[in-house]
């Protein structure tokens, strides 16, 4: 009787072992990885943070680089996350698909990504957004009279751009301007300075470039006064922000659990707060990872 329980209780052992080896309700370490500007890091810090305080252990890789560094590093395996913007992210993929729905631009960028590196999936993404912007200095659109984009086709020339090193062969940057704007970027005098980033919008005020590639919530815009010249050929398509996480991840994961956790940080992040806290990281200067724990605590999102 004593051996059958021993036996009994070994094989609910087993069981129980090797339903924490596949998944289901374990709570396995996961990889986060972000590109290399302030927000992308912001917001992959936000959900690493939220998953550490539901108990998952995470190990951070922010700042990997431009998405042409991040997006094989997701694919390979070599992390298990990374925030994206749907639009940019799309168009990494097929120039063509980019809309100004983010609904769409979410479904068509899942249909991709289900035969990318075994299967990525795109979570719920953010109701804020923020879009790629093409801005100059008051004086320069005073002088030059710019107000939209397709001002600066006959001017360009005269112009220095601070662009980001990949946009030649980015659709969204050298694919729009050279096919909507009659503007080719390889014949530009340009400084290649990462997007989204302090440098170029210093860059911008001190007079080393004359128009630069900004992030439509960067601090910068306002902070010195430039002048966001209007998409009017509509290149740029929504850039609300999901995180993608790989499906051999999720298997390991109870999903919905997994899914509930990111989704509620997501739904919280509106244009005005990616705005806000870009400022607490671009402007004040202080860490990414006390204002993500700041902005979580204040939606109630972390302890």
């Amino acid at each position: 009787m004593r051996l059958h329980r021993v036996l009994a209780l070994g094989a609910s052992l087993l069981v129980l072992a090797s339903a924490c080896a596949t998944g289901g309700g374990s709570k396995a370490t996961i990889r986060i990885g972000s590109d290399g500007f302030y927000e992308s890091k912001l917001m992959a810090e936000i959900y690493a943070q939220v998953l550490e305080n539901d108990g998952y252990k995470v190990e951070r890789s922010l700042g990997l680089g431009p998405r042409k560094v991040s997006a094989p590093a997701l694919e390979s395996g070599q992390i298990d996350l990374k925030p994206e913007y749907l639009g940019s992210g799309l168009g990494f993929y097929d120039k063509s698909k980019p809309t100004g729905d983010p609904a769409a631009n979410a479904a068509a960028l899942q249909e991709i990504l289900k035969t990318k590196g075994g299967g990525i999936t795109v979570l719920g993404y953010t109701p804020g957004q923020d879009t790629n912007a093409f801005v100059v200095r008051k004086e320069t659109a005073d002088q030059y009279q710019l107000a939209k984009l397709s001002d600066l086709t006959a001017i360009a020339g005269q112009l220095t751009w601070g662009l980001p090193p990949e946009c030649a062969t980015n659709p969204l940057c050298g694919g729009a301007l050279k096919d909507a704007y009659g503007i080719d970027v390889t014949s530009l005098n340009v400084k290649a300075l990462a997007a989204c980033d302090a440098p170029i919008a210093e860059a911008l005020k001190g007079g080393a470039v004359d128009v630069a590639e900004l992030c439509s919530t960067q601090p910068a815009i306002a902070q010195f006064g430039f002048v966001s010249l209007a998409d009017d050929k509509a290149t740029q398509p929504a850039e609300n922000i999901a995180p993608l996480v790989r499906d051999d991840y999720l298997a390991k994961v109870d999903q919905a659990a997994f899914r509930k956790l990111l989704d509620a940080a997501s739904a919280k992040m509106t244009t005005d707060e990616l705005t806000r806290l870009g400022v607490e990281v671009a402007v004040n200067n202080r860490d990414v990872a006390d204002v993500a724990k700041e902005w979580l605590k204040a939606q109630g999102l972390i302890k």
